[in-house]
């Protein structure tokens, strides 16, 4: 495949070297060199788009790829208050846009147990649910977009947890802590608690190579299809 890397820091260089592994093409780089300059025609042709921005740039780049009819598989986070707009445009392009918070395959086995452990706890409320994520100091959105698919699941199963907060939590809300330190590539935590016990899962990645191997896969998959996909179309969940 011909593939445009929108995105040139830590994860799209990981990605850049994957790609070139299973035998594709990076046809094109996008960075903040000539962030600026690029236009939908610099994307035509090409067979999919690989999107790790920032909130600020994210919107843009998708519309760009939706204009071009380029398939885009985007991790960046922190854009999700504008995710209606973005699903009405790829829809009116007949456009292709995979999303997911994060790509890597264990943790999305890791979302599939947290509803599982969410549907067993929820019929025992001595059991309070608060959850702690810890990332490397770059990262700008707190909490991660991994996060609050997290809390989501969780809100989907436990009936008492309503909406997460960073701060000092209400009764029906989760308690989200989020930790930023050194170069951590991602760690998240949720644990139930009693006055006699806890019951904690974790996942901790090594490194940005999960990410980034399963960013290169959905690329893979969404080439040749058209709507909103994720990563429960690409594991068959």
């Amino acid at each position: 495949m011909k593939i445009a890397l929108i995105g040139y820091g830590k994860m799209g260089k990981t990605i850049e070297k994957i790609c070139l592994d299973r035998g594709h093409e990076i046809a094109l780089v996008v960075d903040e060199q000539n962030a600026n300059s690029i236009t939908s025609k610099d994307l035509e042709g090409l067979d999919v788009a690989i999107e790790f921005t920032n909130p600020a740039s994210a919107v843009k780049n998708y519309n760009l790829c939706f204009d071009a009819g380029v398939p885009v598989v985007s991790g960046t986070t922190g854009w999700l208050d504008q995710e209606a707009a973005v699903i009405e445009q790829m829809k009116a392009k007949d456009g292709t846009f995979f999303y997911a918070s994060n790509f890597s395959l264990g943790v999305n086995l890791f979302f599939e147990l947290n509803k599982k452990l969410g549907q067993m706890m929820n019929r025992f409320p001595d059991y309070d649910v608060d959850m702690v994520e810890v990332h490397h100091t770059q990262k700008l959105d707190a909490p991660s977009g991994t996060a609050i698919t997290l809390a989501e699941g969780i809100f989907e199963t436990v009936d008492r947890k309503t909406s997460w907060t960073l701060d000092a939590p209400k009764e029906e809300q989760l308690h989200i802590e989020a930790e930023r330190r050194g170069d951590v590539p991602g760690i998240h935590t949720v644990k139930y608690e009693s006055e006699v016990d806890e019951i904690v899962i974790t996942h901790s990645a090594k490194s940005r190579q999960g990410f980034a191997f399963g960013a290169v896969l959905a690329a893979e998959f969404a080439f040749d299809k058209k709507g909103a996909l994720n990563m429960r179309d690409l594991l068959n969940l």
